[in-house]
């Protein structure tokens, strides 16, 4: 949703420059997991080492934007609870699955579908009305996933069909977050709720690899996974969340969400550069509908942001 002010130019320079940089970041997540899947390391244990060195973080971000605050309710925990499950566990944990499978590309791609799924979810359950311009938006973005996806089940076969699912359901697990966060969020603050439900997140991502992985799989990795894993709890997971609200702040939600649209552009050329990813005629058509439906979407309905 637009700003209600017109942001000032400083505001409007630094708060583009924010949510560029924070869309290029969030997005170079894909890169550090696919250069961590080289080492041998599986999803259970790579997610764990990323919510391990972002959890003090994200306590830290809670604890100071608690301050002064009224105390949490039973009803308020349950909801922190249940968005940190979707928006940020389940969500993260099929990306990085789906990431053993797909190209980060395709990957990104499909997760920028986000604001359509959002506003499916919308007429789903609160039957609001889709028109036909956004249904024709929603149809251009996801013929260009269609696209990419057809390229890279040329050559990885049913991989594919299954790291895509894996994703596309990680997308679905984020829009239902923003779908049900909009009550928390005037209630506690973004930055309070993303604090909480983040925690949230890295405890149940710590809790699945003790259930699932002996202790000696965390120390049997190879040292390249600690230090990537550093860099993408850091620089690709708490860097970004923060510097998307600080933009949100300068320029309101629905310029920070279409400045946002560099992330695709971003994904795809650092994984031709650093991952040797395929680029082609293919990949940029596929790539210029998806961004072009998914910005009539945000133009002109209910916007989200890619996780």
């Amino acid at each position: 949703m637009p700003s209600a002010a017109v942001p000032t130019q400083p505001h409007l320079a630094a708060g583009l420059l924010l949510a560029s940089a924070g869309s290029i970041a969030f997005s170079g997540k894909a890169i550090i997991v696919k250069l961590a899947y080289r080492h041998g390391v599986d999803a259970v244990t790579l997610i764990m080492y990323r919510m391990l060195f972002a959890l003090p973080l994200f306590l830290a971000l809670a604890w100071w934007a608690s301050r002064g605050k009224p105390p949490l309710t039973r009803k308020d925990w349950l909801g922190i609870l249940g968005l940190g499950v979707t928006g940020y566990y389940l969500a993260s944990f099929l990306d990085f699955w789906g990431l053993q499978y797909i190209s980060a590309s395709l990957e990104r791609l499909i997760l920028y579908l986000n604001p359509t799924l959002v506003l499916i979810l919308g007429w789903v359950l609160y039957q609001r009305r889709i028109t036909p311009l956004q249904g024709l938006a929603m149809a251009v973005s996801y013929a260009g996933v269609l696209l990419v996806f057809g390229h890279e089940a040329d050559f990885a076969g049913p991989d594919a069909v299954l790291g895509a699912l894996l994703v596309f359901g990680s997308a679905v697990s984020y829009a239902v977050y923003l779908v049900y966060s909009g009550e928390l969020v005037k209630r506690l603050g973004s930055m309070r709720l993303v604090g909480l439900a983040t925690s949230v997140a890295c405890g149940l991502c710590l809790l699945q690899f003790v259930l699932l992985r002996p202790l000696e799989a965390a120390t049997s990795v190879a040292p390249a996974v600690i230090w990537l894993s550093v860099l993408n709890a850091t620089l690709c997971t708490f860097a970004p969340v923060i510097m998307v609200m600080m933009a949100i702040e300068r320029i309101g939600a629905g310029l920070a969400a279409q400045t946002g649209m560099i992330g695709p552009m971003s994904t795809i050329a650092m994984g031709v550069l650093i991952l040797d990813e395929p680029f082609n005629g293919w990949i940029v058509a596929g790539t210029v509908l998806v961004v072009a439906g998914v910005f009539l979407v945000t133009r002109f309905g209910s916007a989200g942001a890619a996780k």
